[in-house]
């Protein structure tokens, strides 16, 4: 059975030089029932084919226990392409394992443009905390099914990372993990959460009060 039936959608123009936030969940809001080490080793397998086959750049991967978060661009505008072919064969892989019959995923994926580098700040941000804010882990380094982990030189992963932004000398990666272990409040997680959920990604201004989700840069 295809992750992809009955699935319509009006057509995708995908941009060629922005990133996307990419986000897809397990049908019914169930967990993937498989280990998840099993789940994580299929996703970042598909993860590495689709870098190779679509050439599409993998900036940052989150796995959570009933869904996944991605940043990924398609310099090829390949995007839509890229993910049905990933959704489909990690969810052929995921009924395997778990002898499930009925789909994995419950819809397409979501999508959500970022249109400059602010809101590729945010949405890389509120990824790599999502297992912090799930109460999974106390640091975002400490969680194992992340990128980030190989981005740290602390676990080898197959996916290879297009992130060149905050890393490339240890007094940039010092900065950017206190930055990501920095809590960013309630309100504002809400604001960067419900903008993900916008085909392009905006936060909704402050009635009150000045934000620092407008200005908030590393």
């Amino acid at each position: 059975m295809n992750d992809y039936l009955c699935m319509g959608r009006n057509r995708f123009i995908c941009h060629t030089e922005l990133p996307y936030h990419i986000t897809a969940r397990c049908i019914n809001r169930d967990w993937f029932s498989v280990e998840p080490e099993n789940v994580w080793r299929v996703m970042t397998t598909h993860l590495h084919f689709i870098h190779l086959a679509f050439e599409i750049r993998i900036h940052a991967f989150v796995l959570m226990s009933n869904h996944f978060h991605l940043i990924a661009s398609a310099p090829n505008g390949n995007l839509s392409e890229a993910m049905r072919f990933f959704m489909s064969e990690s969810g052929r892989d995921l009924r395997t394992f778990s002898n499930r019959i009925n789909v994995t995923y419950g819809s397409r994926f979501h999508r959500s443009l970022l249109s400059n580098q602010l809101y590729y700040q945010h949405a890389y941000k509120y990824l790599y905390r999502n297992p912090v804010m799930a109460g999974l882990c106390e640091r975002v380094e400490d969680y194992r099914y992340s990128t980030l982990r190989s981005l740290l030189g602390l676990e080898k992963m197959e996916v290879p990372i297009c992130d060149d932004t905050h890393w490339e000398t240890w007094g940039s990666r010092f900065a950017t993990l206190e930055w990501l272990n920095t809590d960013t409040g309630h309100e504002d997680w809400e604001k960067i959460q419900k903008g993900l959920r916008r085909s392009v990604f905006k936060i909704s201004p402050y009635k009150s009060r000045p934000s620092h989700l407008e200005v908030d840069a590393l």
